[in-house]
């Protein structure tokens, strides 16, 4: 039978195998804790793919408030991902105003609402991505963590829009886009427009501004990653694969097909251990 953190493990490995592979160049008494934290990512991530409307995935939102809210440590009682968190947060006494924000940004998920403003998809990956790196950080090296909360705002950036790239097959088929409407608007579309179609060229042109925006929070990562403690950088490795993926869209409409955009597993091996033994110097 598999033991809790097995299956909090194999979640990971399944649905988000880039960060799966950065944890394991973590220290080994630190991985059940990332690897409880990249599980809640995709769980929650994933909620809207597995309900018909909104208001029962708001629900499930709730439900984990409540549980991370609690001071109850059996309140994950028979929900092995539930109860790997709550004993990170509680080890690694992480904070819980943390998980709030996140789970609130995470509403947006599940309505089909077009992302109004640049600032508003920024906030957005603030409270998502940028908050699981910041929590990483926290996981690995506490003191440490504190002096970089900044340039986690940036690299989550960065990561969140080229996953907000890297998705744009699967949320055309959900009727969503993330791509705010101040960037459509300059480049000469809309978000129906968008979504209608995948020939049009004031389409590329709004791809090429998110990657060239997710670029500008990369650069500003990589200029101060040089200063990353090694014991940080496990939890930044999955920027490696961000510079990857948005130095693959830059130029081309690839990301705009159905198939999206790839990395050889060769080539992500070969990335993460580069930067896991050099870091960004």
């Amino acid at each position: 039978m598999d033991t809790p953190a097995k299956i909090v493990m194999e979640a990971v490995r399944t649905a988000d195998h880039d960060r799966y592979l950065s944890a394991l160049y973590a220290p080994a008494d630190k991985r059940e804790a990332l690897f409880s934290l990249y599980a809640f990512n995709a769980e929650i991530a994933g909620v809207r793919d597995r309900i018909r409307e909104a208001l029962p995935g708001e629900v499930r939102l709730q439900w984990w408030r409540d549980v991370i809210a609690a001071d109850d440590p059996e309140a994950g009682a028979g929900h092995p991902l539930a109860q790997a968190l709550l004993r990170t947060i509680s080890e690694h006494n992480l904070p819980k105003a943390a998980f709030d924000n996140y789970l609130e940004a995470r509403i947006f998920d599940l309505y089909d609402d077009p992302m109004p403003s640049r600032t508003d998809l920024e906030g957005y990956c603030g409270e998502t991505a940028s908050a699981i790196l910041q929590l990483s950080a926290l996981v690995l090296d506490p003191a440490a963590a504190s002096r970089f909360a900044e340039l986690a705002g940036h690299a989550g950036c960065a990561q969140g829009i080229a996953g907000v790239l890297l998705l744009l097959p699967l949320h055309r088929r959900r009727g969503q886009c993330y791509i705010p409407a101040d960037i459509l608007a300059a480049a000469g579309t809309s978000s129906d427009a968008f979504l209608a179609g995948e020939g049009d060229p004031a389409a590329g042109r709004a791809v090429e501004a998110m990657v060239a925006l997710g670029r500008e929070h990369l650069a500003i990562f990589k200029d101060g990653a040089r200063a990353l403690p090694a014991s940080l950088r496990p939890a930044f490795l999955p920027l490696a694969l961000t510079q990857a993926y948005l130095a693959k869209m830059a130029g081309s409409a690839q990301a705009l097909a159905g198939f999206g955009v790839r990395i050889s597993a060769i080539r992500k091996h070969w990335l993460l251990f580069r930067y896991a033994t050099r870091g960004w110097s």
